[in-house]
């Protein structure tokens, strides 16, 4: 951690939830990123948590624009700012409800478009910002408001998506482990074009765990194999940090299923469903890994 710059931009007046994860994945974002840079946020929990007009815990500049069209007001910022001759950083910041279902047209377009940008989707896995409602990235068995008795399907694979568009990065982080996120940011925006970066970010009040445990549910996802930390430079992915063990030696997903109140309905068919995915999950890698997938 001694090699993350001391700046802060991320100030500590913040209007999250006791034990969010948002801001910690904010801060080490900015600090990788620097000061010229520009943060689009489209309506999200951190529309909230940067604080009310004219306060702001966000210490660079930042524009809140609407639910579907974040990732195209970059588009047109990136090309601004490149016409102008500046290479400032454009950082999209939105939640899976704005990327997974709202956002997802625009955020194909910019990345068709060969947009020069970084479009980072926090997932907190459901509309934590309205009340917890399902989204395409909830996950199988998860209780959310409209979904009371668990969600009946599986997640949707965002990831797979994006890689279709032949980003020239795309990465994964968990807000649990921040070394590994701010190298990922670090690194996306040393490359012109478009980068993605999909980050995990546990709830306490929509998962329904207590507050302190944010980062212990973050690491429990990951050496379970439900989130999986890589890298991908054009095309060719490779298992980062804590990920690397849990290729070779996993704890239960039922682990993980544990620490959150959300999975108290989860059937013991959908716990092992979601078990089963990650083992074949980590098959399909394993695979693209040797080139022979």
């Amino acid at each position: 951690m001694a090699e993350i710059p001391d700046d802060e931009y991320i100030l500590k007046t913040t209007s999250a939830c006791a034990g969010c994860s948002i801001p910690l994945c904010l801060r080490y974002i900015t600090k990788a990123a620097g000061p010229d840079t520009v943060l689009v946020i489209p309506a999200c929990c951190t529309s909230v948590i940067q604080g009310l007009y004219p306060n702001t815990a966000v210490n660079i500049p930042v524009y809140n624009v609407a639910f579907a069209s974040a990732a195209a007001v970059a588009s047109g910022m990136s090309e601004a700012f490149r016409a102008a001759g500046k290479k400032t950083n454009v950082i999209c910041f939105a939640g899976d409800g704005g990327t997974v279902d709202i956002g997802i047209q625009a955020l194909s377009g910019a990345l068709e478009r060969g947009t020069d940008f970084l479009y980072v989707c926090y997932d907190n896995e459901a509309y934590s910002n309205t009340g917890m409602q399902r989204s395409g990235a909830t996950p199988l068995g998860a209780a959310t408001t409209t979904t009371p008795a668990g969600k009946k399907e599986f997640k949707k694979d965002l990831d797979a998506i994006v890689n279709a568009h032949n980003p020239v990065y795309m990465a994964t982080a968990c807000s649990a482990y921040p070394l590994d996120l701010y190298n990922k940011v670090e690194k996306a925006l040393s490359i012109t074009g478009p980068k993605f970066i999909h980050i995990l970010a546990p709830c306490p009040p929509g998962w329904r765990y207590q507050s302190d445990k944010t980062i212990s549910v973050g690491k429990l996802a990951v050496q379970s194999g439900m989130w999986v930390l890589y890298e991908r430079e054009n095309g060719k992915i490779s298992l980062t940090g804590a990920s690397k063990a849990a290729a070779k030696k996993r704890i239960p997903v039922e682990d993980y299923l544990k620490a959150q109140g959300r999975f108290k309905t989860a059937s013991k068919e959908e716990v092992s469903e979601l078990q089963q995915a990650v083992e074949n999950n980590f098959k399909r890698i394993e695979k693209e890994v040797d080139g022979t997938c």
